[in-house]
């Protein structure tokens, strides 16, 4: 698995199932309606920040991250972190790359810490690679997510020192 720094061209390749997840409305908080553009303009982020993709042997992309700091001016020295992984790949380590990759970004950058703001507590499959990975559940907002299923759920914010 190569992680690298993700160029315009891959939007093509990660629109598919960035839509099919935005769609889906069981784990990010966009609209489900959310356009190409605006998915676009969301996910890919200029400088300082920086967006990944994590591709197989064969150059195909799999998942993909972004990473940025989680406030500006006095809250900049935390980092925060979104990952999505292409469903058909999901349980062969893409997440856990990813998320191991922009923590090493965040320490080499310099954040003291790293917060992910609304990780939906029913994505039993993110919070336990989190836990893995340091991450602790530091507060849950009550129904704070409007899951398409399963009603109205918390959302928790995670964090870890670096």
């Amino acid at each position: 698995m190569l992680i690298r720094e993700a160029t315009d061209e891959d939007w093509a390749a990660v629109w598919p199932f960035f839509h099919e997840i935005v769609a889906a409305g069981d784990t990010f908080t966009y609209p489900t309606d959310l356009s190409e553009e605006q998915g676009r303009e969301w996910w890919f982020l200029s400088a300082p920040s920086r967006t990944v993709v994590a591709v197989d042997e064969s150059g195909a992309v799999r998942g993909t991250a972004k990473m940025n700091a989680n406030q500006p001016g006095n809250g900049d020295h935390v980092a925060s972190a979104s990952y999505m992984v292409d469903p058909a790949y999901s349980g062969k380590g893409v997440g856990r790359a990813l998320c191991e990759y922009s923590i090493d970004w965040a320490r080499t950058a310099g954040f003291r810490r790293m917060q992910f703001n609304a990780v939906v507590e029913t994505n039993t499959h993110a919070v336990k690679l989190y836990r893995a990975l340091g991450f602790e559940v530091v507060g849950t907002m009550p129904e704070g997510f409007r899951h398409p299923t399963l009603g109205h759920v918390g959302l928790h914010i995670m964090q870890r020192p670096l």
